[in-house]
């Protein structure tokens, strides 16, 4: 039988109030700025904030330490290709960049992604260094999450690896989203992005093969149910623009969690201390 307590604990944990997690900008998470500042996260990626800590951080943050199907995780052949999607991205002129301590985020985006059958909304897109999720192994240097919700509330994150380029060539929308980057180096901060087209992102995600799994946001709570479609190569990024981007968010980037359905890693840990 449940006690007063577990049940207690298990409604906090479906109320997702994690300041600035991947679910920012959603209707679970609305966005916060007040006098030019937007609200930074209340977890990071050290000492006592950081992942293996997470848990401890908000009661709502059980699923980080009990989940069986976390993610970030290392994406192989067991890892099935995505369906097909069509994605429409609308050219945008006056998005904006906010530095929410734990990531570099882009807000006032347009954009709807038909996956399954159902159309999802972007909400917002944010980057970590080094990327989050694995491709047998192998990190790349920069990975995007573009988040989008349905109308009944479900979420797809489409995933994107950069990958370092020898000749100095770069992804044109990384040029525009760090235009102004300059202004976003202090956590709260908010500055405007270049002008952003979407065309060479939106043909790789229609055309060029993809993984496709369900898992979980990969900051605080850790919700689960979480659909990432993720394409299996990497997008173009120059020395210059990488080294700016880690300069201001430094290292944000989850442990890679255990394969799905398997024991939470951190659950392992703490049995086998016990």
């Amino acid at each position: 039988m449940l006690t007063k307590f577990t049940l207690a604990l298990l409604a906090a944990s479906s109320s997702l109030s994690a300041h600035a997690s991947c679910l920012h900008g959603t209707s679970l998470l609305r966005r916060e700025v007040s006098g030019g500042q937007v609200q930074v996260s209340s977890f990071g990626y050290d000492e006592e904030k950081g992942p293996l800590l997470w848990a401890g951080l908000s009661p709502n943050n059980t699923a980080c330490n009990t989940g069986r199907n976390q993610s970030p995780i290392v994406l192989d052949a067991s890892i099935p290709d995505a369906p097909a999607i069509a994605v429409s991205f609308q050219p945008t002129h006056d998005a904006e960049l906010e530095n929410l301590g734990s990531t570099l985020e882009v807000v006032g985006v347009n954009g709807t992604t038909n996956f399954q059958g159902k159309d999802h909304f972007l909400r917002q897109f944010h980057f970590h260094t080094p990327s989050e999720h694995r491709i047998n192994g192998e990190y790349h240097p920069l990975e995007m999450h573009m988040v989008h919700e349905s109308a009944d509330g479900g979420f797809v994150v489409l995933g994107v690896f950069f990958s370092l380029t020898e000749d100095g060539t770069t992804t044109e929308l990384l040029s525009a989203v760090t235009e102004h980057l300059s202004g976003a180096a202090e956590p709260g901060s908010i500055t405007e992005t270049g002008d952003l087209d979407f065309a060479e992102l939106s043909n790789a995600l229609q055309n060029k093969p993809k993984f496709h799994y369900t898992g979980s946001l990969t900051t605080p709570p850790c919700k689960e149910g979480i659909n990432f479609v993720i394409l299996k190569e990497p997008l173009a990024l120059n020395v210059k623009t990488y080294n700016a981007l880690k300069k201001i968010m430094k290292y944000n980037a989850r442990y890679t969690q255990n394969a799905l359905g398997r024991d939470n890693l951190l659950h392992m840990a703490a049995a086998q201390f016990a």
